[in-house]
C-alpha cells in the first residue's frame, strides 16, 4: 500500500484507524483532504463496498477532487459508486428517492436565492404590507435561520420568543408569511435549499423504516469541515451514524467562521460528548505556510478561549515577516497595494494568479478595482453575479425547469410573458389569486381555463393556453431527448434566441453570447454523460446547476489575474502572496462584533483564516481615514495587529501611539512607499467604478456549432482500441488507456488524462483518437 507513505505518522494513523467515531484536528494547511481521500481508499482497499461510504462536504469542487485522488488509488469504477457529494447535492438524491412520503413529487425544482426572494415579495405585496419593513431579503433569512434550527412554518407560528423578536423588528406578520412560502412551495412542487436539510430531518423523524435503510447501508460517514455544520446538518450525521457509529469527522475549530449562516462550533467543540469513546488526531504540520506566517497565526488565535488547543507547526522553515502598510487614506491604500503586486510581481517574477486581495466586506473592493485599473493589471472578483444569476440566462433555465416540473410557480411568472406574447401583469395577477383562492397550482389554473376564465376575455385566454401549449410540448419530449437536443429546442421555439440575436446593442451582443455559452455547457454536460454512461436529460443537468457552489464555474480564461475576494469566499483557498486590506477597528473586527465575547473570537477566527491562505507572504495594510456613507472616520488599527507577536512583523512606517510598545522593524525597501505617495501623481479624484472590458480577442465564447477548433480531430475506430495505448480526447487531452472492461457494444475504458485524471468512459460514444 505505497500510499499510506506518503503521509506522515499522525495523518497515517487517522487513514489507517478506521473503526469507530474519530475526530481530526485538521490545522490551516496540514492536508486534511489527503487524509480524508486517503482514509477513504483505505476502506476501499479493506474491502468495504463503495456505496456503503456516505462522504460529506460542502463544495461540489471539493467532491470532485477527492473523487479525482481515490480514482488514482482504488480506480475510477469503485470511486464513481461512493456516495460523496455536498450535503444539499446528497440529500437531494435521498428525497427525490423518497419523495412521495413527504407529499412531493419527485421532479421537484430546487429554488434558488433569487428565486425564494421573488416569491417572498410576491406574498408581501398579496399581503398588502410595506416592502420596506418587510424586505425580502431579511424576511427570508428569517425564515432560512428557523428551519436551520428544525423550526417549521407551524412550530415558528407558536413560539412566542420568535414572535417577540419579530414584533421587535417591526415584522409581526413573519409567521403567517413563513406559513404562505412553505404552502407556495409546495403548490409549487418545489423546495429551497434549506428545505433539503429540514426536509431530510423530517423524512427521518416521520418515516422510521426509511431511516433504518439508509443507516443500515451507510456503514462509514465521513464529514469535511464538521466546524461548518449547522444544527440540521449535524442532526442528519448523528441520526445515520447511529447503527454502526463509524463517523470521522475532519475539521478546524479555529477556521470556524459561518455563524452568520447558522454553523454552530458546539457541533466539533462537544464531539467528545456526542461520542465518548472517539479517538483524537490532531494534524498541525502546516504545508502551506511558512513557519513565520504559522507562528504569527498561532499568537492571534491563542486568545481565543473557546478553542480545542493545538499547535500548529510549519515544514517550511523561516520566510519572511509580516509587512504591515499604513495609508493617510483608503484610496492611498488601493494605491499602494496594487503597486506592490505589480513591483513584486515583476520583480520575482510571478503570474497574476499568484496574488489575493483579501477583504472583510464586498463594499471595499470597489478602491481596489479602481487601482489596479490604473495600472491595467487583469483581476477577477469572486461572490459577483454568477454566471447562472444573470437574467437572460435564469430565463431560459426557467423554461427548462417548466419542461421538469410545468407546477413550478416561479419560472411560470418567468417565462409566460417572455418573449412578449401579450399576457400583462393584471392577468397574472388574476392567475395567482385564482390559485392562492382554490388551493391550486398556477399551471393547474392555466390548464382549466376553458371551463373556469377568472375574468379574463377570450383573447388573453388564447394566449395564455398557446403559452400551456408550448410548455406542454417541451415537457413531451423531456424523456426522450438529450439536454442539448431539448435545450436548443426550447431556445428556438420560444423565440428567445431569435429576440436576443436582433438585439444588435452591446448589451443584447452580451446576452445572445450568454445563451451560446450556456448551451455549450448544456452540450458539454451531455457528451460528458454519455460518455460516462450517466442520464443525459435536461432534468439531470438542472439538478447539477441548481446545486452549484462558490468556486464550482472557475474558467481557465478566469485563472492569471489578481483574485479579489471577501475573507469568507476564500476559505479552502490558497495564493503565494497575500494581502489583507481594512485592518481597522469597527471593519475588522467588525463594529457589530465588538460588543459579543462570542462574536470577537469568530472575528479572530476570521482573522487566522485571512493570514493562513498565505504560503509565502503576508501584507496587512490598514487606513488613517476612510469614507463610510458619504463621511470621513478616523478608525484605529485593528486589534488583532496589537495581537500579533511584534517579532514576526514588519513596520512600513514609524510606529504611533495606538498600537502600543511592539518594537518591530522598519524596512528601507518598504518605506518607498511613503515617497510614492507624496508624488504628485497619485490624485484622488474619484472615477466611476467600471468593470474592465474583456476584448474580442480574449472572449472564449463561441458559437454552438462552431467546430473549427476541432476541424483536424478524428476519432479512431473504437474496436482498435486497446490497453496500453496513448490517446487523445477532444475535451480531456491526451491520456492513457488502463485497462477495459466489459463486452461490445458496451465496453469501458478506464483513462488516465495529463490534465483531468482519471475517467471511466464508454468507449462507443468517447470518440477517442488514438496517437
Amino acid at each position: 500500500m505505497d500510499y499510506l507513505n506518503d503521509l506522515n505518522p499522525v495523518q497515517r494513523e487517522a487513514v489507517e484507524k478506521t473503526e469507530g467515531p474519530s475526530l481530526i484536528i485538521a490545522g490551516a494547511g496540514s492536508g486534511k483532504t489527503r487524509v480524508l481521500t486517503y482514509r477513504i481508499a483505505h476502506l476501499l482497499n479493506k474491502g468495504v463496498r463503495p456505496y456503503t461510504i456516505l462522504a460529506l462536504t460542502f463544495t461540489n469542487k471539493a467532491a470532485r477532487e477527492m473523487k479525482e485522488r481515490i480514482s488514482r488509488i482504488v480506480g475510477s469504477e469503485q470511486a464513481q459508486s461512493l456516495w460523496m457529494g455536498t450535503f444539499h447535492s446528497t440529500f437531494a438524491k435521498i428525497l427525490r428517492y423518497e419523495a412521495e412520503h413527504l407529499g412531493f413529487d419527485s421532479n421537484f425544482t430546487i429554488y434558488d436565492t433569487q428565486d425564494s426572494r421573488n416569491l417572498l415579495r410576491s406574498i408581501i405585496k398579496e399581503m398588502k404590507l410595506d416592502d420596506k419593513v418587510y424586505k425580502a431579503k431579511d424576511v427570508l433569512n428569517r425564515i432560512s435561520s428557523a428551519k436551520n434550527n428544525l423550526v417549521t412554518a407551524n412550530a415558528y407560528s407558536q413560539n412566542s420568543a420568535a414572535q417577540e423578536i419579530d414584533a421587535s423588528n417591526r415584522r409581526p406578520l413573519t409567521s403567517e408569511i413563513y406559513k404562505r412560502y412553505n404552502h407556495r412551495c409546495r403548490q409549487a412542487n418545489a423546495m429551497d435549499f434549506d428545505d433539503l436539510l429540514l426536509q431530510t430531518n423530517i423524512l427521518f423523524k416521520n418515516s422510521p423504516e426509511i431511516l433504518t435503510k439508509y443507516q443500515n447501508k451507510f456503514k462509514y460517514i465521513l464529514v469535511d469541515e464538521y466546524q461548518d455544520t449547522n444544527y440540521s446538518q449535524y442532526l442528519i450525521v448523528k441520526k445515520l451514524a447511529e447503527q454502526h457509529k463509524n463517523v470521522s469527522v475532519v475539521g478546524d475549530d479555529a477556521q470556524s467562521i459561518y455563524s452568520f449562516r447558522g454553523a454552530k462550533i458546539e457541533n466539533i467543540l462537544n464531539f467528545r460528548n456526542d461520542y465518548p469513546n472517539y479517538q483524537l488526531f490532531k494534524l498541525e504540520q502546516n504545508y502551506r505556510s511558512t513557519q513565520i506566517i504559522v507562528n504569527a497565526a498561532n499568537s492571534v488565535i491563542k486568545n481565543n478561549k473557546g478553542q480545542i488547543k493545538k499547535e500548529s507547526f510549519s515544514n517550511k522553515e523561516g520566510g519572511e515577516n509580516i509587512k504591515v502598510i499604513k495609508a493617510m487614506t483608503d484610496h492611498e491604500e488601493g494605491y499602494i497595494i496594487a503597486n506592490d503586486i505589480f513591483e513584486t510581481k515583476m520583480r520575482k517574477r510571478l503570474k497574476f494568479e499568484d496574488f489575493a486581495i483579501l477583504y472583510r466586506t464586498n463594499a471595499q473592493s470597489r478602491i481596489f478595482e479602481e487601482s489596479l485599473r490604473k495600472l491595467n493589471l487583469p483581476y477577477k472578483i469572486y461572490g459577483g453575479l454568477s454566471f447562472y444569476q444573470r437574467k437572460e440566462v435564469k430565463d431560459l433555465l426557467s423554461y427548462f425547469r417548466m419542461a421538469v416540473n410545468p407546477n413550478d410557480e416561479e419560472a411560470i411568472k418567468r417565462t409566460i410573458n417572455y418573449p412578449k406574447r401579450g399576457i400583462g401583469a393584471t392577468t397574472i395577477n388574476k392567475l395567482q389569486d385564482a390559485a392562492t383562492s382554490t388551493g391550486q397550482s398556477m399551471w393547474n389554473i392555466i390548464c382549466g381555463l376553458n371551463e373556469r376564465p377568472y375574468g379574463l376575455n377570450t383573447g388573453t385566454i388564447t394566449k395564455v393556453l398557446k403559452f400551456a401549449t408550448l410548455v406542454n410540448g417541451f415537457a413531451m419530449k423531456i424523456e426522450h431527448e438529450s439536454a442539448f437536443d431539448l435545450a436548443s429546442r426550447v431556445s428556438k421555439e420560444t423565440g428567445i434566441i431569435k429576440e436576443l440575436y436582433n438585439d444588435r446593442s452591446p448589451e443584447g451582443v452580451s446576452r445572445h453570447e450568454n445563451i451560446q455559452e450556456l448551451l455549450t455547457a448544456i452540450q458539454d454536460f451531455t457528451q460528458i454523460a454519455l460518455e460516462e454512461g450517466r442520464e443525459n436529460k435536461l432534468a439531470n443537468y438542472l439538478e447539477d446547476v441548481a446545486l452549484l457552489t462558490d468556486h464550482d464555474n472557475e474558467k481557465d480564461e478566469d485563472r492569471d489575474k489578481v483574485s479579489m475576494m471577501t475573507i469568507h469566499s476564500s476559505k479552502g483557498l490558497e495564493f503565494p502572496y497575500l494581502y489583507v486590506v481594512g485592518m481597522e477597528e469597527d471593519l475588522f473586527p467588525s463594529k457589530l462584533s465588538i460588543a459579543s465575547p462570542q462574536e470577537l473570537e469568530e472575528e479572530r477566527r476570521l482573522f487566522y483564516v485571512a493570514i493562513t491562505r498565505a504560503q509565502e507572504k503576508v501584507s496587512l495594510s490598514f487606513a488613517k481615514s476612510r469614507y463610510k456613507w458619504g463621511d470621513i472616520s478616523y478608525p484605529r488599527p485593528s486589534r488583532f495587529l496589537k495581537e500579533m507577536d511584534p517579532k514576526y512583523i514588519d513596520f512600513t512606517y514609524e510606529q504611533e501611539p495606538e498600537f502600543g510598545n511592539l518594537g518591530s522593524r522598519t524596512t528601507e525597501s518598504d518605506s518607498s512607499h511613503e515617497q510614492i505617495m507624496s508624488n504628485s501623481r497619485f490624485q484622488q479624484k474619484k472615477k466611476p467604478s467600471l468593470r474592465p472590458k474583456l476584448s474580442q480577442t480574449n472572449t472564449r465564447l463561441k458559437a454552438i456549432n462552431n467546430q473549427e477548433a476541432n476541424k483536424n480531430f478524428e476519432a479512431s475506430d473504437a474496436s482498435k482500441i486497446q490497453a496500453g495505448m496513448q490517446i487523445e480526447h477532444q475535451r480531456f487531452g491526451k491520456g492513457k488507456v488502463l485497462h477495459l472492461e466489459g463486452e461490445a457494444p458496451n465496453i469501458k475504458a478506464t483513462v488516465f488524462f495529463q490534465n483531468v485524471g482519471q475517467k471511466q468512459l464508454l468507449l462507443k460514444f468517447a470518440k477517442l483518437k488514438i496517437v
